[in-house]
């Protein structure tokens, strides 16, 4: 039997099979693999494997001043579009404030120098007309109490001297510039009397020099506001504009709306005019007012008018010092209304996009008769039933910037692209 060299034995244990690689378990790649031993084949195999990447859509081009979009591009879904309306009716949001309704308001303030010994009312207590809020103790309307006493018995005494003089004139003793005299006398006391008593029931004093002040109720309503505690001392001069009020008494069974209207509001706010209230606390509920004045200057600084109206709030949802928003339609005879998101702003200029037809858009300047949060009305540049790009507005003024960088440049002599320019602005809000 012939033997083998170690050199063939070495061979043929090199062209052995792993148990593990069987041909039944060997890809049509890995048999090449293993055949031709050639990894850029095998390179090969897996770029095979990969899917194909799916083209990019053509970008828009600029053309004519006009911005051209190929069919079916993706950024079409994103530039929705609205027709313009004539101008006929438009709704007008104006910030406004609520206030308490100062006709149905009373605001305590100190009339004598004192020191506070008891609080009787507090925040959100029904009061009725008369009903003590605080006891002071005030020496000064002790003083006062104190005139009353003295004139009572002046009068007492004069009344006294009188009846005597009377008496001697009928007996002839007295002339009768004395009677005269005692009648004058008395008379004074009376009136004297008179008022002191006044000023000292006016701020609830009675018969007694006690000192005691009460601060009362000068009408039937809520205490919503109250600046003092006891022990307090409280003085006259406190009081009046830019001082708080010691007790604030109202009537919550309406308010007062504060609204800051502009000059072209001014017709739809007359007094008697009516109006809708909405505020944040209440998104789903609106509230019903009217106008009850309008002031007769512009604030110089804000370029408002302060409207005042009024409205019911007989359940208390309502709040002073909310901050709301008032509604009203006004009448606008000329122009076309669109939203006002589909209004950019490059300087001083105004510009919309117009969709001349399906996937080409125009941008064309126009003149703003109003300008609202929601609406504006066109006065000049656009016509009813024209359509604008109501969202997505900077996008689509980008990519016009874009295909108009891109564009080729212009062959001397011919005409301008009447699009004037770049189309970048800023959005309206």
């Amino acid at each position: 039997m012939p033997r083998r060299s170690p050199s063939t034995s070495r061979i043929a244990k090199s062209t052995m099979v792993h148990p593990a690689l069987s041909l039944p378990r060997l890809t049509t790649c890995g048999l090449l693999v293993l055949a031709l031993g050639g990894g850029a084949l095998l390179q090969g195999c897996s770029k095979a494997a990969e899917p194909a990447a799916a083209p990019e859509a053509a970008p828009p081009i600029a053309q004519s001043g006009q911005l051209r979009f190929p069919p079916g591009h993706p950024q079409l879904a994103l530039l929705t579009v609205a027709a313009a309306r004539a101008s006929k009716d438009i709704a007008v949001d104006l910030p406004a404030r609520l206030v308490w309704n100062e006709e149905r308001t009373q605001r305590v303030y100190p009339a004598f120098a004192g020191r506070v010994t008891a609080i009787r009312a507090d925040l959100g207590q029904s009061v009725k007309a008369g009903a003590p809020l605080a006891l002071l103790a005030s020496p000064d309307f002790g003083q006062a109490q104190a005139d009353t006493a003295k004139a009572r018995a002046d009068q007492s005494f004069a009344q006294q001297g009188l009846r005597r003089q009377r008496e001697l004139f009928e007996a002839g003793i007295v002339a009768r510039k004395d009677l005269e005299q005692a009648e004058a006398d008395a008379a004074r006391a009376q009136a004297e009397v008179a008022r002191a008593a006044a000023r000292t029931s006016l701020y609830g004093g009675g018969n007694a020099v006690n000192q005691q002040l009460a601060l009362t109720a000068g009408m039937a309503g809520v205490v919503v506001e109250r600046n003092l505690n006891p022990g307090q001392e409280v003085r006259p001069d406190q009081s009046g504009p830019g001082n708080p009020a010691l007790f604030v008494v109202t009537d919550p069974a309406s308010l007062w709306v504060q609204i800051d209207a502009r000059e072209g509001d001014l017709a739809s706010l007359r007094p008697g005019d009516s109006f809708t209230l909405q505020v944040p606390a209440y998104p789903e509920a609106t509230f019903t007012g009217r106008v009850t004045a309008a002031a007769d200057a512009i604030d110089p600084g804000t370029r408002t008018l302060k409207v005042r109206g009024v409205v019911p709030n007989a359940d208390r949802r309502l709040k002073a010092e909310m901050l709301a928003t008032v509604h009203v339609q006004e009448s606008r005879e000329s122009g076309v209304v669109i939203p006002a998101a589909a209004v950019t702003l490059n300087g001083t200029q105004h510009t919309v996009y117009v969709q001349r037809e399906p996937g080409v858009f125009e941008p064309r300047k126009v003149v703003l008769g109003y300008e609202g949060p929601r609406e504006v009305v066109v006065s000049r540049g656009l016509e009813a039933g024209e359509k604008v790009v109501a969202e997505n507005v900077l996008l689509l003024a980008r990519q016009f910037q874009a295909a108009e960088e891109d564009a080729p440049a212009p062959v001397p002599g011919a005409p301008a692209s009447p699009a004037g320019g770049k189309a970048e602005g800023t959005a309206k809000p």
